[in-house]
């Protein structure tokens, strides 16, 4: 007697990171010859359930150490309060649950919130990772998104055409600590148009279509200029994530070996205990070296692969590019090809990062980075410091953003020569980025403007070196305005409102004559002269209504 999985077959389709232009995962997805079983799924949790078992190890018999998605409606988690069978058919399978992220799928509606959210705890708690799919195209609520905080977010590919929309699901991402995916890619520029919106994942046609047997090779259009314009601060570690090749921790040099000579591609294993946090890293080369020699395999083959490891280097998954350098640079040169295990707040792996990776990417951003540097001061323009205002607020971190000028400078050019305004200009920019040491960033916005991001208490030894200071330009005396806002959490949207009430505080200093400070507060009213011409330093007042100086 047939059954009705007599008829059902899976494809594989890959997500590929649009950073690194690998294969991250597979997403395997059922495709009955007959019937509509997907839409029975829908209205049996059980039958959904089984489907989510059978699609693994579906791909289980595909032999593939890539991390899978798997697909389950939001109703049959909140149904069955979680899935023990898919929990055991993947420890039956030699897998481990974080290698596997349940793509909750819609509709939503009807679906008992407390009970959804109360199941995913549960998978989180057994290791799953978690990803909301359909999102743009689904009825998921955005609250509802924000308490499940996935790790991943997938978004349909028809938002592509509103910009707006990628770009503040990726500053809901960045707050959540996780990754944004476009489903349903099929073309070039829909592909430019998600790495431009900050997607870091994507899947569909463009790269390779669902398929029986998992595609070996994926089909990735090279980058655009200026699309990897990335902070300073470098990007989070997390946009460079590879999968992981994970054995347990009792494994032996013989199971290592066969798994590094089947895979070529892969350049070291990770020995995880049961919990999945790595307690030794396997080199490829160095473990090879080492099998390879006179009486390699004889002396190692069936003794644990744990002997021949190296103490795990690993960095959490909220660290930036940056950080891993730091890692990589501590200990013997030997091990600065070592993959980096990237791990969760349990200290589970969730992958590894590769140096070469890190290195291009971190190349390119100073490339991009350079070509907004200021030719006169080599400091960065004004995108530099608005984009870092943008994550700031996204951040909900308090911040102040200063605005400096030099007094009556076209008078300085006129008086002493362009060289000597030139002079003057890059010796302010120098006593900025020695004031600030590297504390805040200094941004030279054009002429002789700048300004400065930094946190409240660094305004006052900011203060004391820059504008106290004498200054002249050809035996001129010269003095200085600064204008400051202080931004709380919350006071301002973005870095237009941050420079809208910046904007009243500058022709306040400009008001005044001498070297001054007006200072005031995002959503507060008033103004606070912290300097004026005499130096000394007066209460809030309506400064803006003084005489401008001529």
């Amino acid at each position: 007697m047939h059954s009705w999985t007599d008829t059902l077959r899976f494809a594989f389709q890959p997500v590929v990171n649009l950073r690194t232009r690998a294969v991250a995962a597979l997403e395997t997805l059922a495709r009955p010859e007959t019937g509509d079983i997907l839409a029975e799924a829908r209205r049996d949790p059980g039958l959904d359930s089984t489907l989510a078992v059978l699609a693994l190890r579906a791909a289980t018999r595909r032999e593939t150490l890539l991390p899978l998605h798997l697909n389950v409606f939001a109703a049959t988690l909140a149904d069955l309060g979680g899935l023990t069978p898919l929990h055991d058919a993947v420890r039956a399978a030699g897998r481990m649950p974080w290698e596997v992220t349940l793509d909750i799928v819609p509709p939503y509606a009807h679906v008992p919130q407390r009970a959804l959210l109360e199941a995913v705890a549960a998978l989180r708690e057994q290791g799953f990772r978690i990803s909301a799919d359909g999102v743009g195209d689904g009825d998921v609520p955005l609250r509802l998104l924000a308490d499940l905080s996935p790790d991943l977010i997938k978004l349909d590919a028809s938002l592509l055409r509103r910009p707006a929309a990628v770009r503040s699901m990726r500053t809901l991402c960045e707050e959540l600590r996780a990754l944004v995916a476009v489903e349903g890619v099929e073309t070039e520029l829909q592909c430019a148009a998600a790495v431009s919106a900050g997607a870091q994942l994507a899947q569909g046609e463009l790269f390779a279509p669902p398929a029986r047997i998992p595609a070996a090779d994926v089909y990735v259009p090279p980058r655009a200029p200026g699309s990897l314009a990335m902070p300073r601060s470098g990007p989070p570690v997390r946009e460079f994530v590879r999968p992981a090749a994970v054995l347990p921790v009792t494994a032996s040099a013989g199971q290592v070996r066969a798994l590094l000579t089947g895979s070529p591609d892969v350049s070291g294993v990770l020995l995880a205990d049961q919990a999945g946090r790595p307690v030794r890293s396997v080199h490829r080369s160095r473990f090879l070296l080492s099998m390879s020699g006179r009486y390699g395999h004889a002396l190692y083959a069936d003794r644990p692969a744990f002997k021949l490891g190296d103490v795990p280097r690993t960095v959490g998954v909220g660290a930036t590019a940056w950080e891993v350098l730091d890692v990589v640079a501590v200990g013997g040169r030997d091990r600065t090809s070592d993959d980096v295990a990237v791990v969760d707040e349990y200290g589970r792996c969730v992958g590894v990062v590769r140096l070469a990776d890190l290195v291009r990417a971190l190349a390119e951003s100073r490339v991009e980075e350079a070509a907004g540097l200021n030719p006169l001061t080599r400091l960065p323009g004004s995108d530099a410091i608005t984009g870092e205002v943008d994550r700031r607020i996204a951040d909900g971190r308090a911040f102040t953003l200063s605005w400096l000028d030099i007094d009556h400078f076209k008078q300085v050019n006129d008086g002493a020569g362009f060289a000597a305004g030139d002079e003057l200009i890059r010796s302010v920019g120098r006593a900025l980025q020695q004031a600030v040491g590297g504390h805040a960033r200094v941004g030279h916005i054009g002429g002789d403007d700048f300004l400065v991001l930094a946190d409240e208490e660094a305004l006052d030894p900011l203060v004391t070196a820059v504008l106290d200071a004498p200054w002249s330009a050809g035996g001129r005396p010269v003095t200085l305005s600064l204008a400051t806002v202080v931004c709380a959490p919350g006071s301002v949207g973005d870095h237009r409102q941050a420079a809208a009430h910046l904007a009243p505080l500058k022709k306040a200093a400009k008001a005044l004559d001498g070297a001054s400070w007006v200072l005031g507060r995002a959503g507060l009213p008033g103004q606070e002269v912290r300097r004026d011409g005499s130096g000394a330093a007066r209460d809030r007042a309506g400064v803006g209504a003084a005489e401008p100086r001529r």
